[in-house]
């Protein structure tokens, strides 16, 4: 017997627990953190759709997440770095929370880590370090600490120095497997990645004295280890998730010590990610007796992705690309199948079944065929003004937002 999908989806809601479901975006990426939703996209897009609802903002640069029927995004309107949850239906405000100091530089200001939904828990992460556990009823904090207490700081000379995150604060989001969550604090003194016990607060341990690059942390259990991948300024390595035993690293520098995109695992076995400096690599992670071991499979240097992460659909990476175009690539072998020009600078990709949503930095919105023979639009619209937040597509409504503005688009009948 086969299951049905909407028992299939009700399940894998309960196994994630609390206000969680397939459907929804609960955090960076969507909920397995690989830019799949749960939710099918429409065949078509209408060229000029309605939106459900409209609310101003202030500025920041996070992405939005919904969990049931709640939506929260970051900004800084209230003069601080400050949490809002919203009704995801009505767009009417339940409450909001101000957690940390403001950051400005002269992109943007606002936060730029996207939040975390687990259960009845919100976390938020501050350009500065400040990381808070609050309530999702009602904005309470529920624990928090400071990434200077674990040793990481910051510099004034935003033109060069230390890791990234050191001149222009954090951009990476926090990850939770189980009954843990990992952080990237980024300290030289022992506490690169830091985890603690995602309830109550206790730290579990702290790892590494990489610094800290502008990438997002992936877990997922490779060569039969439940595992934390990060991209530090140093490599990307695999940490293990009990310990924080370092099992596995490959280093790599790049110019002005300084990584963004996030590490897509494809399987038990392989990490593919993509530096602005030298390009997209596969690595595969092999267990050797009690030992883990990764070697690089193979390298595309002409394949300098800068801001925004593909997704892994079939065996084939789509995503932007490193000239203002769109590319899809071969991930067995690094092949560039086909790009597309016309891309600016960042565009971020949400794939479900065999299509793809596409936001681009000029806020149009595209539905694209995942066909690695051929480019091909299924249509497009004009959402927002200028944007490189990462979009939220849930229950068939997509959230966008700019540097004013949220906005929610129903793409399908969404399922309320």
């Amino acid at each position: 017997m086969r299951a049905h999908p909407a028992f299939l989806g009700l399940l894998w809601g309960a196994l994630l627990g609390g206000s969680v479901r397939a459907a929804d975006w609960p955090g960076w990426r969507g909920v397995h953190r690989d830019g799949h939703s749960g939710d099918p996209l429409p065949q078509c897009l209408e060229t000029a759709p309605r939106p459900l609802w409209r609310k101003s903002i202030g500025h920041g640069y996070s992405g939005v997440v919904v969990a049931g029927q709640r939506l929260v995004f970051l900004d800084d309107a209230s003069g601080q770095e400050t949490a809002h949850c919203l009704d995801a239906r009505t767009g009417q405000e339940l409450w909001s929370q101000p957690f940390a100091e403001p950051y400005t530089d002269e992109f943007e200001p606002g936060p730029r880590c996207t939040p975390l939904v687990d259960g009845n828990r919100l976390y938020v992460q501050s350009c500065y370090g400040e990381f808070a556990c609050l309530s999702l009823d009602d904005g309470k904090k529920q624990w928090g600490f400071h990434f200077r207490d674990h040793g990481m700081f910051w510099v004034k000379d935003r033109s060069g120095g230390p890791g990234a995150a050191n001149r222009r604060g954090n951009s990476g989001s926090a990850a939770i497997s189980g009954d843990r969550i990992f952080i990237q604090v980024g300290s030289t003194n022992g506490a690169s990645i830091v985890a603690f016990d995602k309830i109550r607060g206790r730290l579990l341990w702290k790892s590494q004295d990489d610094l800290t690059s502008y990438a997002s942390l992936v877990t997922g259990t490779l060569a039969g280890r439940p595992q934390a991948v990060a991209v530090t300024c140093e490599g990307l390595l695999g940490l293990d998730a009990a310990s924080g035993e370092a099992l596995w690293r490959i280093p790599f520098k790049t110019a002005a010590n300084r990584n963004v995109l996030t590490p897509v695992l494809d399987g038990g076995d392989h990490v593919l990610f993509a530096s602005y400096t030298t390009g997209l690599r596969r690595v595969a992670v092999k267990a050797e007796g009690s030992k883990v071991q990764a070697a690089q499979s193979w390298l595309n240097p002409a394949l300098k992705i800068n801001l925004a992460t593909p997704v892994l659909l079939g065996r084939h990476l789509y995503g932007h690309g490193p000239d203002k175009d769109f590319v899809c690539v071969e991930a067995d072998t690094g092949t560039i199948r086909w790009r597309q020009a016309g891309f600016n600078q960042y565009a971020s990709t949400i794939a479900s079944g065999s299509r793809l949503l596409v936001l681009n930095d000029a806020g149009e919105v595209l539905l694209l065929e995942a066909n690695p023979n051929r480019y091909r639009e299924l249509g497009r619209f004009q959402a927002c003004g200028k944007t490189f937040s990462h979009p939220a597509y849930a229950q068939g409504v997509l959230y966008t937002r700019d540097s004013r503005e949220l906005a929610a688009w129903p793409l399908q009948n969404p399922a309320r």
